[in-house]
């Protein structure tokens, strides 16, 4: 006869922060979908854009490559190419030649890829205010912090 029960060391699942941290994103993605659909992005759209958005502003000069790009917002390089290959084609994005790699892409938002990822911020950074508004902010994120990796993207 099998053990019963899971085994877990949780005396209940609402215990375990795996769990919780699973139904928190979820929820959560469920947010960013609502709030990005009026914009024609997926979420993921959205943080390439806007991860390339916020990196050519902050640092005009710079080639950003794929890969600076996939490391930046800690995606998988592989899908990031092809997120970026739809971003293109709806005219968000432009992937150029590296001056000097010939397997780099440099990539560059276009002035509607620009605008696109400043509108759907609004409505993304105000679903994060009413999804996070019972919850301490500035605790919340010095959590979140110290789960993540700092990623910032490598130079070229």
């Amino acid at each position: 006869m099998p053990e019963s029960g899971l085994g877990s060391r949780f005396p209940a699942a609402a215990q375990s922060p795996g769990l919780l941290l699973w139904r928190v994103t979820n929820r959560w993605q469920a947010a960013m979908r609502a709030a990005l659909a009026p914009h024609d992005l997926t979420h993921v759209q959205y943080v390439l854009l806007a991860s390339l958005t916020w990196l050519g502003a902050r640092e005009p000069d710079r080639l950003v490559t794929q890969a600076d790009l996939a490391g930046f917002a800690a995606t998988d390089p592989m899908m990031t190419s092809q997120v970026l290959r739809a971003l293109e084609r709806a005219g968000l994005v432009e992937r150029l030649p590296h001056p000097t790699d010939r397997r780099a892409r440099v990539l560059r938002v276009t002035r509607e890829g620009a605008e696109a990822a400043r509108r759907a911020t609004v409505d993304v950074e105000a679903a994060d205010a009413a999804f996070f508004a019972d919850v301490d902010a500035g605790g919340f994120v010095a959590a979140l912090q110290a789960l993540s990796p700092a990623s910032e993207p490598r130079s070229s």
